[in-house]
């Protein structure tokens, strides 16, 4: 009996089961708060499952990943908020008003229309993550220097949100005072359609990216992972490979940022805080960089601890969480997942011996 754990029709069962059994969630849950803070886990594991993507099974440990999480918030703030002004009587932000603009900046015009604000917010961080990838990975910049690289680059974007204050509200960031209008539909961030909302997504881009790497591209980047050099030698563009991946996880990255605006109604410089990014790498390890599904469950436990623990510990809870990241690297390397794939390999070999008469 080989190891159910690599088993392609157990696999994708596991993840319907998955899927479904949190789409369940709202008919269990009354309280409105609880299932607005669910709603928010599911896209913190979309970020985890960007980190997986990319660092998991592209081998590329990027620590920018706030910056397409980050660009896309606030692409979704300022749509939300222009949805909120007159467009005759009060056509400009009050915080701009505070900063003595006194017109609406080139920049925010095209906020009008909310689906233009929504696709600019998914295609300008897509669109600077291929930019971004293309000229790393060119030049053939690998390992640690991708994560110099991107953290750098997101350092520069936060301080650019934080000084650019009569543009970006600054540190004090911007509060759309109603929820999202779409189609004359108002998207209540405490009701169910909003966590159902934010499933539809993370299942779609979930079972997306797992099709697709269980594909050639997928074992394409598999193998540029594990040795890039050879995968070159044999005709494959290892460059090429690396950024799309790379800009696949910019476009997951994206779409949770558009879901958190609509969810918290809020975007502040911290959406592109250097400790942010870094969080998502420990989600997917907990959960186990190389699962798509392990790095969301990682992202569950590990803000569902901060979540109930966070208010006891305060900022203790950061040693908390550094605790566990040093235990996961140093006993269990591939995560939660990497610990349910022995196990089960375990009960298969047991299995095996059993079925041909040896010892259990």
């Amino acid at each position: 009996m080989s190891n159910p754990y690599h088993n392609p029709k157990a696999q994708w069962a596991a993840y319907l089961v998955f899927f479904t059994v949190l789409a369940c969630v709202p008919l269990m849950v009354e309280n409105t708060f609880t299932v607005n803070l669910l709603a928010r886990f599911l896209v913190l594991g979309m970020l985890a499952l960007s980190v997986s993507l990319v660092w998991g099974y592209g081998g590329i440990l990027s620590l920018g990943q706030g910056i397409a999480f980050g660009l896309a918030a606030y692409g979704m703030g300022m749509t939300m908020q222009m949805q909120a002004q007159d467009p005759e009587n009060m056509p400009i932000p009050s915080f701009m008003l505070t900063n003595e603009l006194t017109e609406l900046p080139a920049l925010w015009e095209p906020f009008w229309h909310a689906p233009t604000g929504i696709a600019l917010a998914l295609i300008v961080p897509t669109l600077f993550f291929a930019a971004l990838g293309t000229i790393m990975f060119q030049a053939r910049v690998a390992g640690v220097f991708v994560a110099i690289v991107t953290l750098a680059m997101l350092s520069a974007w936060y301080s650019m949100a934080f000084d650019m204050q009569p543009y970006t509200a600054g540190f004090n960031g911007i509060s759309p005072p109603n929820p999202l209008q779409l189609g004359g539909y108002s998207v209540d961030p405490y009701s169910a359609t909003a966590y159902w909302i934010a499933l539809a997504c993370l299942t779609a881009l979930t079972l997306g990216l797992k099709a697709l790497l269980h594909s050639k591209f997928g074992l394409i980047i598999q193998a540029v992972r594990e040795d890039p050099e050879r995968a070159r030698f044999l005709g494959y563009s290892v460059a090429a490979y690396q950024v799309s991946v790379f800009t696949l996880s910019g476009f997951v990255a994206a779409v949770a940022g558009v879901l958190w605006v609509m969810i918290v109604q809020y975007v502040s410089p911290t959406a592109l805080e250097v400790s942010f990014s870094v969080t998502m790498v420990i989600w997917a390890a907990v959960g186990g960089r190389m699962s798509l599904i392990g790095a969301i469950i990682g992202a569950f436990l590990v803000n569902g601890m901060q979540s109930f623990l966070g208010d006891e510990l305060l900022y203790g809870f950061l040693l908390v969480l550094g605790g566990l990241f040093i235990v996961i690297v140093r006993f269990l390397p591939n995560g939660l997942a990497g610990l349910l794939e022995s196990v089960l390999g375990r009960f298969g070999k047991r299995a095996a011996s059993s079925d041909a008469g040896g010892p259990v």
